[in-house]
């Protein structure tokens, strides 16, 4: 029987794999959590990919405390100071045509809300995602996930098409070199969802950097090549920048390495740096059609003033300290120290990704299980003092999703690596 005060007691399992971090966390502050029982912990994954301020940001807690107390919830058809003065600031830091915003609470929300109105807008129902993807789990995002939670849930919407992942590690279609050729994968992978098609293709929903799909980069000109192919069709891009958006990778925003304008954006977790907060952000032209087609998504906390006021404060972090600069400088510090790592390491496969959005994978020889290594890793990396996360699907277990908060110093940066140092020797090279 089950001690009445452990987790499992109480509280329903929702990760798939089922158990719980150990330890309780009492506090955070900056790039540290501590834990109950006096442990420090170097965090790596910034909370859920999310805390790009660090935790309990100087200023996102005066914000939180003078919000709360002037104006925190209302109606859902009211509107607030703090919500038209984050849709105005947002959509200065983007190109045009993208300047109006919806705001809501989780990726998943507005990943549903931009199918909603783009399935609106087309008069088309299906849905183009890869096949590694993570959206969310309502249901048209969790029917555009196929990286897990697919397997005993009934079906999933109809029209929902897989588009096979850019992967130049792992590459399945490759050149006369051996290098991915994912221009023929591109098209081949158009080929079959045409084929599949009943004619309503209404949308491509996709990250620019998989992050649950093992930080995979899309190649340069990818990006550029997939809107054509989207566009050519009659369907909206949609970009999932849930955790490369907000200077996560060096930019303000990932597309923006590549020149693309997506018609519809979702952001969420950098959004809030840690608050429940998201927005869709589209064209006045695809916002007037919605519109004008009765585009309905009424939610309890949708344009909520307290989590706009916290995201116009993120705004204003960002910009004041250069924190895009500052990813592109600690990542480089940060790739350059796994790189070095590599060379000591053989379990270290590859490094990869933009600003401070890492991917480290882990390989374990001809027959060896680089999911079970990758968890030992994580576990030793736990007990010195550095939270790391690891890709939570099968085959993928020893890819490490590297995060840490922007406002990172160069020395937790340092420390970080000389953790996960001594946690590959003592476990890797054994």
């Amino acid at each position: 029987m089950l001690d009445d005060t452990a987790p499992e007691r109480r509280l329903v399992r929702y990760s798939g794999r089922g158990a719980f971090s150990p330890g309780i966390i009492d506090r955070a502050e900056g790039s540290t959590v501590f834990t109950e029982d006096g442990r420090e912990l170097l965090d790596f994954t910034s909370g859920q990919m999310s805390a790009i301020l660090g935790h309990s940001h100087p200023e996102i807690v005066a914000t939180v405390r003078a919000q709360i107390d002037r104006l925190d919830h209302l109606y859902s058809g009211m509107l607030s100071r703090p919500v038209l003065d984050l849709a105005r600031r947002l959509a200065g830091t983007m190109p045009e045509p993208l300047e109006k915003s919806l705001f809501l609470t989780t990726g998943a929300e507005a990943n549903e809300a931009a199918l909603r109105m783009a399935k609106l807008v087309t008069g088309r129902h299906e849905v183009v995602s890869f096949a590694r993807s993570w959206h969310g789990m309502t249901q048209a995002a969790a029917s555009a996930t196929y990286s897990a939670g697919r397997v005993g849930y009934g079906p999933a919407a109809p029209g929902n098409f897989a588009l096979p992942v850019p992967d130049r590690f792992r590459p399945d279609i490759v050149d006369a070199d051996g290098n991915l050729d994912w221009r023929r994968q591109l098209d081949l992978g158009f080929d079959l969802i045409d084929a599949q098609s009943v004619g309503s293709l209404a949308a491509c929903l996709v990250e620019p950097v998989l992050s649950s799909g093992g930080v995979v980069d899309l190649p340069p000109g990818y990006l550029a090549a997939l809107r054509d192919k989207c566009h050519e069709r009659g369907m909206l891009l949609i970009l999932d920048e849930a955790q490369t958006g907000l200077c996560r990778t060096g930019d303000w925003y990932a597309f923006e390495r590549d020149g693309v304008v997506p018609d519809i954006l979702t952001l969420s977790k950098t959004l809030g740096a840690g608050l429940p907060l998201a927005a869709v952000v589209t064209s006045a032209e695809i916002e007037r059609e919605a519109h004008d087609r009765g585009f309905l998504f009424f939610t309890t906390h949708v344009n909520d003033p307290l989590p706009a006021a916290v995201g116009g404060t993120v705004l204003d972090v960002l910009a004041r300290d250069r924190l895009d600069v500052r990813a592109r400088e600690l990542g480089e510090r940060l790739r350059g120290g796994l790189g070095e790592l590599a060379g000591r390491h053989p379990a270290i496969g590859d490094v990869r990704g933009r600003g401070l959005l890492v991917g480290l994978e882990l390989v374990d020889g001809p027959g060896g299980d680089a999911d079970k290594l990758g968890a030992a890793v994580t576990g030793r990396c736990a007990e010195l003092g550095l939270h790391m996360n690891i890709v939570q699907l099968p085959g993928m277990g020893g890819t490490f999703r590297i995060a840490p908060p922007l406002t990172a110093t160069e020395a937790e940066i340092d420390r970080g690596l000389e953790i996960l140092d001594t946690a590959l020797t003592d476990v890797a090279d054994r």
